[in-house]
């Protein structure tokens, strides 16, 4: 929706049958959307084809690690209200009203959107497993711009709600699980409120326009989970899945800065507090399934420990690399049409240990800025240098924010940035974000995945000024 208006209501479904396959040593995929017997013995005869096409140039046969059949089981996204059955003028409704108060608030336009999802799953192996998982996620962006009409400048805001895995509950605004953080910013953690973030969107857009411009130096950042989820998943998500690693993958930014013999070394990729983990059972999160689409049970395991790499992301054909004996669990196709490779898993930033708030974080700056909400970013080939914005920015001085500023961007190098750290907010903070459209792939595919932190304060981090010149 665009301020009164429908722009569009999509409602796709799609329906098929994938089948994967080893043959002479090779993998070999086809799918189909004629689901009978014969349609779908047709595919694995062609999946076959192609794997003896691929075994022809493949130097070494595919090795697996083992895995042992679990039989039937089912797994269900664990939702209240199902999202899929409520009905269309009700989720119109909500965005509409929305929309009309983003401009009572004082917005010049406002857009919002919703995206539903549900993904139904049924998995068979010859390793004798037969899985049948109901997955459901929500998501509910929008921008709200505000126009100086005198000199013409303008400024958005968008809106701070993470993508989650669960349902309609998540719009709850009697029930809206809220942070409220310094500089009088409500954020969100398992529900959310719309109208009064987009309400708060309109006024701090507005606030915007007369905001000082940043000067450009070395500032102490203290990050919030909105902002710090992004320079997660771009800096320790996709640097290490095993396949960027090894140089297997390199579409959409590249291999990895992260090589195998960095975790021989135990390479210092953090301080000693920062524990970054990796997960597909995170209730609440987008990567939350039962099993992956291998049939391997998910589970939690440590990439980065007391600062020091200790693993990687890692599937059943990759695992024998690591000296692994079982996959992690990470291999995801987007649609019955795609085949199954490695994806990344939710990777997280683990809470601090001590009792620590963010305004006792703030209290110990002395010149920082406080960062809510991403924005654009930049990252090279091998996820090593990087650039990332935000949404909301506030100046620190002498442990106090005293002011709403702009144009932010923070410049970085993924090992120093991580041995920059040196405070994280105890686990009363903790939140999700995420994405639902990761790609990753050649032809390309997408997937949700989120990435939970507390609050975290990285020191002396390059601050540049963004402002374009209207001259």
């Amino acid at each position: 929706t665009r301020e009164d208006k429908v722009q569009n209501v999509v409602n796709t479904e799609s329906s098929g049958v994938g089948v994967r396959v080893i043959a002479q040593g090779a993998w070999g995929f086809a799918a189909t959307n004629d689901p009978t017997p014969d349609g779908v013995a047709a595919a694995a005869r062609q999946a076959v084809v192609i794997a003896r096409a691929n075994a022809r140039i493949q130097g070494k046969p595919v090795q697996l690690a083992p895995l042992k059949g679990v039989g039937e089981v089912s797994w269900r996204t664990p939702i209240v209200k199902n999202a899929m059955a409520v009905p269309v003028k009700e989720k119109l409704d909500l965005l509409l009203d929305a929309n009309a108060t983003a401009l009572a608030a004082g917005a010049s336009f406002a857009a919002s959107r919703m995206f539903v999802i549900n993904e139904q799953k049924y998995f068979a192996s010859t390793d004798g497993s037969y899985i049948d998982q109901d997955v459901h996620r929500i998501w509910v962006p929008f921008t709200v711009t505000v126009v100086d009409k005198a000199s013409g400048r303008f400024k958005t805001r968008d809106g701070l709600s993470a993508p989650m895995g669960m349902g309609y509950e998540y719009l709850d605004a009697n029930a809206a699980d809220k942070f409220m953080l310094p500089g009088g910013v409500v954020a969100y953690g398992a529900s959310y409120d719309l109208r009064e973030d987009i309400i708060a969107a309109a006024k701090q857009a507005r606030a915007k326009l007369t905001a000082p411009s940043v000067k450009p130096g070395k500032y102490d950042l203290v990050l919030d989970p909105s902002n710090l989820f992004l320079t997660i998943h771009e800096n320790v998500g996709h640097p290490l899945e095993l396949d960027r690693v090894l140089g297997y993958e390199a579409n959409y930014a590249g291999t990895s800065f992260a090589t195998l013999d960095k975790r021989k070394e135990a390479f210092q990729y953090g301080s000693d507090i920062v524990n970054l983990f990796a997960d597909k059972v995170q209730p609440g999160s987008l990567g939350a399934v039962g099993y992956d689409d291998e049939g391997v049970k998910t589970k939690r395991w440590d990439l980065v420990s007391a600062g020091k790499l200790v693993d990687y992301q890692t599937i059943r054909d990759q695992a024998h690399i690591l000296g692994k004996t079982e996959s992690d669990g990470c291999c995801y196709a987007d649609s019955w049409s795609s085949v199954q490779f490695q994806r990344m898993a939710n990777v997280s930033l683990a809470p601090g240990k001590a009792k620590l708030s963010v305004a006792d974080m703030i209290k110990d700056v002395e010149n920082g800025i406080y960062i809510i909400g991403d924005g654009s970013f930049s990252i090279d080939q091998q996820r090593y240098n990087a650039q990332f914005g935000g949404q909301l920015f506030y100046e620190i001085k002498n442990g106090r924010i005293t002011r709403q500023i702009e144009d932010v961007a923070y410049q970085i190098r993924t090992p120093e940035f991580w041995n920059a750290c040196t405070a994280i907010c105890d686990e009363s903070d903790y939140r999700l974000g995420g994405s639902f459209f990761d790609g990753k792939g050649q032809p390309g595919q997408v997937s949700a995945v989120s990435h939970g932190s507390s609050t975290a304060r990285f020191n002396g981090i390059n601050v540049i000024n963004t402002a374009r010149s209207l001259g």
